[in-house]
């Protein structure tokens, strides 16, 4: 009986805190099939985890752009959707980020704990876009995206990434 509680609140505790695969996976099964503009590509994250990005490259690119959506929604959401399509047409190669959501009702005070895996998505799409030529990187982000950006910044090597554009944080 005295194991019933801590067992409750490792469950509890893991499905409030952990990004929400289930809702990334309907995210990127609804949005692939509409995309115009780039190409879905699917890179690899923490224990295994494929994540959806969003590739448009630029032919002669001046330079390659993460971009990093707010919170709750998907890479080719609103404003990252607009930025994606023009950066694009105007010499930019972009790679649009499936950042870790978490369940429609949660917070943003809920998403802190989702920081370490942000980080280490954005790692893997910086080092995606140098592995495909690009000489200058920039992060792009968008509200909770630019908190999660701030986190990538204050724990990883960013010597890949010469600047970050951050759109409200």
């Amino acid at each position: 009986m005295r194991y019933i509680v801590p067992v409750l609140l490792l469950i509890v505790a893991h499905l409030a805190y952990g990004a929400d695969y289930a809702r990334e996976k309907k995210w990127a099964a609804e949005i692939t099939p509409g995309i115009v503009v780039g190409d879905p590509v699917y890179l690899e994250g923490r224990a295994d985890h494929k994540f959806l990005t969003i590739y448009t490259e630029a032919p002669h690119a001046q330079a390659g752009l993460v971009l990093v959506h707010g919170i709750g929604v998907h890479p080719d959401h609103g404003l990252i959707s607009t930025l994606r399509s023009a950066l694009a047409d105007h010499g930019y190669t972009t790679l649009s980020v499936q950042m870790p959501v978490l369940a429609g009702e949660a917070n943003p005070e809920d998403y802190p704990p989702t920081f370490g895996e942000a980080a280490e998505r954005l790692k893997v799409a910086v080092e995606f876009l140098h592995t495909k030529g690009s000489k200058k990187i920039a992060i792009v982000s968008h509200s909770m995206g630019s908190r999660m950006a701030h986190a990538y910044f204050t724990s990883a090597p960013r010597a890949l990434v010469n600047a970050w554009v951050c759109i409200g944080l």
